[in-house]
């Protein structure tokens, strides 16, 4: 029943395997499965560990213990996890009748642990443990668009789709991390009476659970074993301009210009999609790029980078199609004509779990972007409302309606980090739609997707970024204005223009970008012309006095350079995020943990955003332990109270702890 294997620990009843292992600091990883053999994939748990953790085998339970974790698992198979002091922080939801020392034994055969078969050799696995707290409260899981924070109570789907995100690590409160760490597509729930995570087609369960003291303790330790963002660049601490898309050479050239004739500082522009013939053709189209190398080259001499937009998809027409097929670079489809996408062509997407296939396409940005002067890309995973999964190394395409793992997203950015780590680069940023579990690790700036233009979708974006930070994506950046419509000739939108603007001066990236009305008209008849283009989206777009508040703002992004350098440094060493949650920063203040629209910037700077219309005055909670200053009534406030404060159009609440 019981066997100590080296630093594991290993339970056996029935069919059922589990293997128990201290893994970091104050943390164990556990796995278990039905099939003869473990499946040994790491998955997000890619950095070594050396933690030996003390087992002891004893007659009715085991048990394992590393640092501030105690875990023991009976003869029954129930495990449970305390803090030193003994306090309990998990225990699986168990009601059989398999072991009668069990004071929760129960006729009504609920395992904490469950395999339903699938068909083709697969299983449905459920995994359950106890609510014990019906006031925890849960954060992390990734990018969902909702307004709540706090996770407990809901009912998570954990499956990549354009604006969501699933990164399947939680924070409680309760003082525990817990990290799913299975990419097939399922489900959690944080009920009050039971918690369960479940995976629809997979052979195993494999989580890992740490212990901390503080929230910054317990998502430091998840870097640690997970991995860390590279060093953030010099140009993504500046101001970056883009709109749905760039149209010609000479189009972005004019943008690039104008701010440098205005003076703005401009770190980054971008080039986004349909500026390639065909796609799977990853490179400009020369009819209307016809001298990118020259334009990169002027626009680096202003001070400013190019970003370029790449897509995974790969059009039946493009001059690349016929030798990826052949070569076994592309998805399959599970039936009929092998196309992915409808849009623009009839495409398929590369294979990125196909390390060959991850060389190629690299080796062809290399060519056409990476050797022009592009240093950093977009990874537009183009409406991402499919997955693929891999069976006896077959990679197939599935439609939403089959979902069975989601591994794609993580490979994804590996394509564009391997290929550019070959040629020397070390600080790399991809931009990218979704993330999983350690993409942070390759380079991961994940942008909150399609997301509308209004008030309600900006309290969302909100929420998503912290909780995108707790779950151990510190890189993250959002549509400032959102991306959906928006007339920059109308009084509404430009007053959400300049609110959104404001916060996202204190986002990790500041990033503009959108798809506004009315559109501009089509300008050719080939290539990517046929996919027009929104109206403008420059600061100047929106009219004198928002031109001169978004300026500011720009200014006070340069004023903080350094900070915020410090801030990517302390993300890149501990993994900590960029923008936090105020208990993070302040974990025994309880009124701090009841907040969810306003945050820390670091540790210095406590930010207020403006989330309605016609909104001038704002009340902002205050924490406890620190003083601070308002920025908008110039007035020193003490923690531990809650004030009103002026919020003009012209400026958004911001308070400095002194």
């Amino acid at each position: 029943m019981f066997e100590v294997n080296g630093n594991r620990l290993k339970y056996h009843f029935d069919a059922e395997e589990v293997w128990i292992e201290a893994w970091g600091k104050n943390a164990v990883r556990v796995r278990v499965t039905k099939n003869a053999k473990m499946p040994e994939n790491d998955w997000a748990l890619s950095v070594p560990q050396s933690e030996a953790g003390e087992i002891k085998v004893h007659e009715k339970y085991a048990s394992l213990k590393n640092g501030k974790l105690n875990l023991k698992i009976t003869s029954g198979g129930k495990i449970t996890i305390e803090k030193a002091d003994g306090t309990l922080v998990m225990e699986e939801y168990w009601r059989n009748r398999r072991d009668f020392s069990d004071p929760k034994l129960s006729s009504i055969e609920v395992e904490g642990r469950e395999f339903k078969p699938n068909v083709g050799g697969d299983y449905h696995v459920t995994m359950r443990w106890e609510s014990i707290d019906p006031k925890e409260k849960i954060y992390g899981m990734g990018q969902y668009q909702q307004r709540n924070m706090d996770h407990k109570g809901t009912d998570l789907e954990l499956a990549h789709r354009n604006s969501q995100a699933s990164v399947p690590f939680a924070v409680s409160s309760l003082g525990y991390g817990f990290l799913w760490n299975n990419p097939a597509v399922g489900r959690a729930v944080f009920g009050k009476n039971v918690m369960s995570f479940e995976a629809y087609a997979t052979k195993v369960i494999d989580y890992w659970f740490v212990v901390g003291d503080t929230p910054a303790e317990i998502v430091n330790a998840y870097g640690k074993v997970t991995g860390t963002v590279p060093k953030m660049p010099e140009y993504g601490l500046g101001f970056w301009q883009c709109k749905l898309r760039y149209q010609t050479q000479e189009e972005l050239l004019e943008v690039a210009r104008e701010y440098k004739k205005r003076n703005i500082p401009l770190d980054m522009i971008v080039v986004d999609f349909f500026h390639w013939p065909k796609q799977g053709e990853w490179k400009f189209d020369k009819t209307y790029w016809p001298d990118p190398q020259k334009m990169i080259k002027e626009i680096n001499d202003m001070g400013t980078e190019v970003m370029v937009s790449i897509w995974p998809t790969v059009d039946r027409e493009s001059e690349n199609y016929e030798e990826m097929l052949e070569k076994g670079f592309l998805i399959r489809t599970e039936r009929g004509f092998r196309v992915g996408l409808n849009f623009e062509g009839a495409t398929i997407h590369y294979d990125a779990t196909n390390p060959k296939a991850r060389d190629y396409v690299w080796e062809k940005a290399k060519e056409n972007y990476y050797k022009l002067g592009v240093k950093t890309f977009w990874l537009d995973e183009a409406e991402p409302e499919y997955t693929v999964y891999d069976f006896d190394n077959y990679r197939y395409f599935l439609g939403t309606d089959l979902e069975v793992g989601n591994i794609y997203p993580v490979e994804y950015a590996k394509t564009f980090y391997e290929g550019m780590e070959k040629e020397g680069q070390k600080n790399i940023v991809n931009l990218l739609r979704c993330a999983w579990a350690g993409s942070q690790k390759y380079g991961a700036l994940v942008w909150s997707g399609d997301i509308a233009s209004t008030f309600e979708s900006m309290r969302n974006q909100l929420v998503a970024g912290l909780n995108m930070g707790m779950a151990g994506i510190p890189w993250w950046t959002t549509d400032i204005g959102g991306f959906h419509g928006g007339d920059p000739e109308k009084e509404d939108f430009r007053e959400l223009f300049v609110r959104w603007f404001q916060w996202g001066a204190f986002c990790p990236v500041m990033r503009l970008h959108g798809d506004r009305e009315p559109r501009q008209p089509q300008y050719g008849t080939t290539g990517g012309a046929t996919c027009r283009s929104g109206a403008p989206n420059e600061i100047w777009s929106y009219g004198e006095k928002v031109y001169e508040i978004c300026k500011s703002y720009i200014e006070l992004r340069e004023s903080m350079r350094d900070y915020i350098r410090s801030l990517m440094e302390e993300a890149h060493e501990k993994g900590s995020p960029v923008i936090r949650t105020l208990f993070y920063e302040f974990p025994e203040d309880k009124d701090a943990w009841e907040i969810e629209d306003e945050y820390m910037f670091g540790s210095k700077y406590l930010v207020a955003p403006i989330l309605n219309l016609g909104q001038r005055e704002r009340k902002v909670y205050l924490p406890k332990g620190a003083k601070w200053l308002c920025n908008t009534d110039k007035k020193i406030y003490e923690g531990g109270t809650e004030v009103t404060v002026p919020a003009p159009l012209e400026t958004m609440p911001v308070f400095e702890r002194v």
